[in-house]
């Protein structure tokens, strides 16, 4: 099985998303911004970073990339796409997700070991119950998800995650960067395609603390396989 990771100028997380996906059993594949073929991959990753230097907003001008028009096709037939932080918000902005990602609650940049509550059932979260508590790291300026009925994307089951505490609880305090009702990631309506801010690639090596973004990582795995 392949995952391509996309690489944008940039990014700075697709190695750390090209090792996850070697440590939970898939053969890594590199995909250029520039590509308008994803090689025949099994899914796609799009990594953390600062894409084209996160000019206009963070996101905007990536989308436009000739990788992006590939990916969409990949999706629009069902194939597993799941972007990461800076990914996440390239997804927004092409409109394969809802909603936006805006700065932070407080204007500052947030990195810390982070608990979340998956809340739904996606190709990326295959193998995890909704109500499991899972320790991710977080690490942004721009991940407040914003949207204008949140209520109708929990009831549509396109909620992914949300910040909780250790306890999975949704409490304000949890939330690293004022994302409304605390989303943490969300899916579009297959399912799909997923959008998440905290970094599961970078909590899959036990010599490096937590490693419950391996299930993340390694979920899409039983999806293609099934």
């Amino acid at each position: 099985m392949r995952i391509g990771v996309v690489t944008f100028p940039g990014s700075c997380d697709d190695r750390d998303a090209r090792g996850a996906v070697q440590l939970v059993g898939a053969e890594p594949a590199t995909l250029w911004h520039g590509d308008a073929d994803l090689r025949g991959v099994d899914g796609v990753i799009l990594p953390g970073g600062f894409s084209y230097g996160d000019y206009l907003r963070c996101g905007a001008v990536a989308q436009f990339s000739p990788v992006m028009d590939a990916i969409r096709s990949f999706a629009a037939d069902g194939g597993p796409v799941l972007g990461i932080c800076n990914g996440f918000q390239v997804l927004c902005e092409a409109h394969l997700l809802p909603g936006a990602l805006t700065r932070n609650a407080g204007l500052r940049f947030v990195h810390r070991i982070q608990h979340i509550r998956v809340e739904g059932r996606s190709a990326w979260t295959a193998g995890i119950e909704p109500g499991e508590v899972l320790q991710i790291p977080i690490k942004n300026g721009e991940g407040r998800y914003v949207h204008d009925d949140p209520d109708a994307l929990f009831a549509a089951g396109q909620v992914l995650a949300t910040y909780c505490d250790a306890e999975g609880n949704v409490v304000p305090d949890a939330d690293p960067n004022g994302s409304v009702r605390q989303i943490a990631g969300v899916t579009n309506a297959e399912g799909n395609v997923a959008g998440l801010m905290p970094h599961p690639e970078h909590a899959v090596d036990p010599l490096l603390g937590p490693t419950d973004g391996a299930r993340i990582i390694g979920a899409v795995l039983q999806r293609v396989t099934a």
